[in-house]
């Protein structure tokens, strides 16, 4: 199991690197100068703009800045803001408790319902059930993020009013947040009504983001079950005149689980990308919005220290996953 451990760990340095020459480059392939953005509608001479850039370090050869950025990865230093001068570390970790809440939340909702619809579509493969299912999962996956959640919005929010249009906690309530976990805090505060305002606010961002990893693990829950209840050993436990309720959770989904398991820390990635635009949409605090505003400041230190943040915590995440094959299925330990 050490030896497994390594060999994954090992696989991580060049990914990371990688993932330093992308984030590195794509904030310098967008149009527009950094420079030129932080002095706004004021504009600036062409003196100060020299100057400017040099104490900035953007008038030195590109591969002596990306060298630099690795230099002060290998210390620990992610840079400051250019807009706000404070550490990016610093920034990522304020905003990134509210990402994870809402990831977090995503992929519960995703797990809990695609799992058990997934799994009864193939018990009752071909029926109406099994078609209607299967045809929601793939409107789900279709579905582009940004007009889903204005079409909810539009009728939870706008029409009907029940839930709140964006942020996550309603203006009416102060409290610290010593987890930056809304949810936790809310109930920490002991105010009345907080921590309904704190779901109220999180129904909407969570279902939105939950549509695609829901249908692809659904999807993905039916098509491994079906390959697992073919098999000699599923037929050897029905024919033993064991129950049909354990024959499918304990020798069926047991080993169907291992790609579902995949699918779900797949998820991960797609999660983090998908916040971008659902954060975007429903003004969420969190690491997303973060980085689109970011992005539309030029904002250097921040685009490619967060994205290299953000691929570490999905990295670290797949490490996770391939761990549990491990519990889940020995054999993988020895591959």
């Amino acid at each position: 199991m050490i030896r497994f451990i390594f060999n994954k760990l090992l696989y991580l340095v060049p990914t990371l690197l990688g993932i330093t020459i992308v984030a590195f480059g794509f904030v310098r392939v967008l149009p527009g100068d950094p420079v030129t953005l932080l002095a706004g509608e004021r504009g600036i001479s062409p003196e100060r703009h020299a100057q400017l850039s040099a104490q900035l370090g953007f008038d030195r050869p590109i591969w002596e800045q990306y060298f630099d950025f690795l230099v002060r990865l290998a210390h620990g230093d992610f840079g400051n803001s250019l807009v706000t001068k404070k550490p990016v570390l610093d920034e990522f970790l304020t905003l990134f408790p509210a990402t994870l809440e809402l990831a977090f939340c995503a992929i519960v909702l995703a797990t809990l319902i695609g799992v058990p619809v997934g799994v009864l579509a193939a018990i009752k493969r071909g029926s109406w059930f099994d078609q209607i299912s299967m045809t929601a999962a793939l409107v789900g996956f279709s579905m582009p993020i940004f007009w889903w959640g204005l079409l909810l919005i539009i009728f939870f929010s706008g029409t009907l009013g029940w839930t709140p249009v964006s942020g996550r906690m309603s203006l009416m309530f102060y409290f610290d947040t010593p987890t930056g976990f809304m949810l936790i805090d809310s109930l920490l505060s002991g105010q009345s009504g907080a921590f309904r305002s704190a779901l109220s606010h999180l129904v909407l961002p969570a279902i939105v983001l939950a549509t695609i990893p829901l249908a692809v693990i659904a999807r993905q829950t039916r098509s491994a079950m079906l390959e697992v209840m073919g098999e000699d050993y599923v037929r050897t436990a029905r024919a033993k005149g064991l129950p049909a309720k354990r024959v499918v959770m304990v020798h069926a989904l047991r080993n169907a689980m291992v790609p579902v398991i995949t699918t779900i820390g797949l998820q991960v990635g797609l999660l983090m990308a998908g916040a971008i635009l659902t954060e975007t949409i429903f003004s969420w605090p969190g690491v997303g919005k973060w980085m689109i505003d970011s992005i539309s400041r030029r904002d250097y230190p921040v685009v490619q220290s967060g994205l290299l943040l953000i691929a570490g915590m999905v990295m670290i995440v797949n490490l996770l996953v391939d761990l549990t094959y491990g519990f889940i299925n020995p054999r993988i330990r020895h591959k």
